[in-house]
């Protein structure tokens, strides 16, 4: 596929890549966000001594954690007796981090100001054996985890017994309401730990990872609104979540969340991409590093030809001319900003449910020829280059389609891009293209109309003009226009 433009999307690079997963579960009620209890002052310079009885010497490295990125930040030295210490001048930055050992395994570390302490464990138990002084943080960190691992036995008893009664039986009804019992046990033990330390990072960490309890929601005639559940759900995702605590972008705990909240709990039409994000960014305080983060991901994860997603032109343009703007993008300048504010610009005129802007370009016999003209109810705007492969693939499919389907109402405009005469006469003349053909070898014709980063592009005009789709494939078109004509109720 031929590129035609090349205007960069935004720069917001990380150090490395390799993402982990915070593994929290519903199981706590979050703490109010509105008043922030971070801890203030400066970090420590760290000194951690670690001794994992039974490690082979070798060396050992302290990854650190970025959202969704991993990088290393510190190596030492184990001696034969399974003994490290991790000591520097400046202090780490407070966050989620991994001892990676030389036998291939690792366990966490929670570091935050206070970054003198100790733990002890065995290499063939990291978890269960952990031993930690001088770190509340860490010593939250495994007393839970040590917590979770007791309870797992009991969960499984519990739900090897639901799978083997009836649904409904008194047997089934029993078990369940111990499985209730074993749930909001783990969520007093929880509170009772953010109860007693509520600024600790383990606390914010914890929290903000949990999800909500689902909100069971009932249609007139007795059944579930599953939809109107989701909605409560995706409403209430990010209550747990302090957006003034910065060292949370330190853990995984954010990505992980926002991919599955923009990705999963989000329908993926550009309408509701859009409502999201917008529901998501309000949320964020204005130039910090979590709007930093959220706008620039969502972008990039979106960015057009790079998801399946239909007109992700247009999650591109409401992102850049609400968030990319001088006012708010406090992380880049001033000439980065006139190219993002450009390129949407330039696709403000062709998405999805506007209308269709007209072009007026020559035919290959010097006529001035518009889309506006054409009287057929249903218009493809098909944008090409002859040297394109796939252009060169995809035109003969289009050619079937539309000596079908010119009978029923369908009119091809082809604007040729960046070619000489001689090779779009040819390509007119091999593939029988017998519809409307314009060229547009500076694409002045196009420019601030119909968007095309790579052809060959396609888009689908209705009676009214409007697009209603886009980025489509020939084999692609009729389900389309079908869709249009039965809501038009032909």
């Amino acid at each position: 596929m031929r590129t035609l433009i090349l205007t960069a999307f935004v720069a917001f690079l990380f150090a490395c890549s390799s993402g982990a997963s915070d593994g929290s579960a519903n199981t706590a009620t979050a703490t109010p966000t509105s008043v922030s209890t971070i801890p203030t002052g400066p970090s420590e310079a760290p000194e951690i001594h670690i001794e994992v009885e039974g490690l082979q010497a070798g060396t050992v490295y302290l990854i650190a954690t970025f959202t969704d990125q991993r990088y290393r930040m510190d190596s030492t030295i184990v001696d034969p007796s399974g003994k490290m210490t991790f000591k520097k001048d400046e202090p780490y930055p407070s966050g989620l981090l991994f001892v990676y050992l030389p036998n291939k395994t690792a366990f966490q570390m929670l570091v935050d100001r206070d970054q003198t302490f100790t733990m002890k464990t065995k290499v063939n138990d990291l978890n269960g054996a952990m031993v930690v002084e001088g770190s509340v943080d860490n010593e939250l960190l495994y007393k839970a985890m040590k917590y979770e691992s007791s309870l797992r036995p009991k969960f499984d008893a519990v739900a090897a017994r639901m799978r083997t009664t009836a649904k409904g039986s008194a047997e089934y009804e029993a078990a369940q309401a111990d499985q209730d019992a074993l749930v909001q046990e783990r969520k007093d033990f929880l509170q009772n730990i953010f109860d007693e330390n509520p600024a600790s990072l383990y606390t914010k960490f914890k929290i903000a990872g949990q999800n909500p309890d689902p909100v069971n929601v009932y249609k007139d005639n007795g059944d579930l609104d599953t939809a109107l559940q989701v909605f409560h759900y995706r409403n209430q995702f990010w209550d747990g979540v302090d957006f003034n605590d910065e060292r949370l972008l330190r853990t995984p705990v954010i990505s992980n969340k926002l991919k599955r909240y923009i990705t999963e709990l989000t329908p993926q039409n550009a309408d509701s991409i859009i409502a999201s994000t917008r529901r998501l960014v309000d949320k964020l305080p204005p130039k910090s590093e979590y709007f930093k983060y959220i706008t620039n991901y969502i972008a990039l994860y979106y960015e057009p030809g790079k998801t399946p997603v239909m007109d992700p032109n247009a999650i591109f343009v409401f992102i850049a001319q609400n968030y990319f703007t001088q006012e708010k993008a406090f992380w880049t300048d001033s000439i980065q900003i006139a190219g993002i504010q450009k390129r949407a610009a330039e696709q403000q005129n062709s998405l999805v449910g506007q209308k269709g802007p007209d072009v007026k370009a020559k035919d290959p016999n010097g006529n001035l020829r518009s889309i506006y003209e054409i009287t057929a109810p249903y218009i493809i705007v098909f944008m090409y280059n002859p040297d394109c492969d796939h252009c060169q693939e995809e035109t003969p499919q289009l050619v079937r389609f539309y000596r079908e389907w010119k009978p029923k109402g369908v009119e091809v405009y082809a604007i040729a891009i960046e070619t000489e005469a001689v090779a779009w006469k040819n390509f007119i003349q091999k593939n029988g293209m017998n519809w409307i053909n314009v060229s547009d070898p500076s694409n002045r014709a196009i420019y601030g109309t119909y968007f095309v980063d790579n052809t060959p592009e396609l888009y689908v005009l209705n009676p009214d003009r409007t697009i209603i789709a886009k980025n489509l494939k020939p084999t692609q078109v009729a389900q389309v226009i079908e869709r249009d004509m039965k809501k038009r109720g032909k």
